[in-house]
């Protein structure tokens, strides 16, 4: 059996963050994955854990250094149905994530009526020239991605 291209990966794990979004308590889902390793995949739980750092992003980096037993992530890549916002972004740094892949960008969302700080995932990185490079991809699933926030509307 033939491996799954790159883009089949990419594209099969946004869906399972996609999926995340949708039971989450906000359209937002993130995957953590170490080539086809899932190491984790989360939610937006900010409202059921009465919490504004419980985002999808900082949840599934939670988890995958607990399953990696360690904060360092290099080497993964983080999925996110969301351009990360700047906390979250900085999180993947922090953590030293190698790659962050997203669907709706903090443009878009904002016109979907998403509240969000006009910083943009690129943007955190190149202020941060010290840490590894991290190489920043938008628009994957991005229609899918919409449908559920406008459906949260």
């Amino acid at each position: 059996m033939t491996p799954p291209s790159s883009a089949d990966r990419d594209r099969l794990f946004m869906e399972q963050a996609l999926a995340a979004a949708r039971e989450a308590d906000a359209p937002y889902g993130a995957l953590v994955a170490r080539g086809d390793t899932i190491l984790a995949v989360a939610g937006n739980a900010t409202k059921q854990r009465h919490d504004a750092t419980a985002h999808a992003e900082v949840q599934a980096l939670r988890l995958a250094g607990a399953a990696l037993q360690t904060h360092n992530l290099a080497g993964t890549t983080l999925y996110a149905t969301a351009e990360p916002c700047p906390m979250c972004a900085a999180a993947a740094l922090w953590a030293g994530v190698s790659r962050i892949v997203y669907g709706v960008s903090i443009d878009e969302l904002q016109r979907l009526g998403q509240r969000q700080i006009e910083l943009t995932t690129a943007q955190v990185v190149a202020a941060a020239p010290s840490f590894a490079s991290v190489t920043v991809e938008g628009g994957l699933c991005a229609e899918e991605a919409q449908a559920l926030f406008k459906a949260a509307q």
